[in-house]
């Protein structure tokens, strides 16, 4: 067992697979050069046909440099066929919530490997409410975007309720995609 992700507390070995030594670390080394913390996450997205999307993340900027990841991550978004389209991939919105839960629970992961409480499952379910009518069209009072989000956790943890439903909220203030679904965000558009 790798002895950086892992603690002995009161119960044993807790380990959540998250190396808090190294984020902790990190944090400090970020605190001294606060110009390194500054990131440029990227993607790159291609038309395949209809309402069919690929898109691509390999590449970043951070530490001051490009990054790279190891291998090139692939995603393909479309529309279900009750939209008259070929259903290639989940839709762009399901995307945003995807990346959501991903956040939420990597957050859980590291808070709990932090606190010393050992994880045995942890499962967020997060739903999205929408009106089309904005989207197509119908009605331009109705917003294009989620009327509502709701995200519920289900955790089974060698800690108490009040101590699950603190790793959710502790996850949920650190989180970027928290932050960018729920407070506006400055998008530019334009045509090369």
């Amino acid at each position: 067992m790798n002895t950086n992700t892992s603690e002995m507390t009161d119960m044993g070995m807790i380990d959540n697979g998250v190396n808090v030594e190294a984020l902790l670390g990190a944090r400090e080394a970020l605190t001294q050069a606060p110009e390194a913390a500054q990131f440029r996450w990227k993607a790159t997205s291609r038309w395949m046909n209809g309402t069919h999307t690929r898109s691509n993340c390999k590449g970043f900027f951070g530490l001051g440099e490009e990054q790279s990841h190891k291998t090139e991550f692939s995603f393909d978004t479309d529309h279900p066929e009750v939209f008259a389209s070929e259903d290639h991939g989940a839709t762009p919105v399901e995307m945003v919530l995807v990346g959501l839960a991903g956040c939420l629970t990597a957050g859980v992961a590291s808070v709990a490997q932090n606190r010393g409480i050992q994880l045995n499952s942890v499962k967020a379910t997060i739903e999205g409410s929408m009106d089309l009518a904005g989207i197509l069209g119908i009605d331009s009072d109705v917003r294009n975007g989620f009327d509502d989000v709701q995200v519920t956790f289900d955790v089974d943890a060698n800690a108490s309720r009040e101590d699950i439903e603190a790793l959710v909220a502790q996850s949920q203030k650190r989180s970027a995609v928290y932050d960018i679904v729920t407070n506006p965000t400055n998008v530019t558009v334009k045509v090369k």
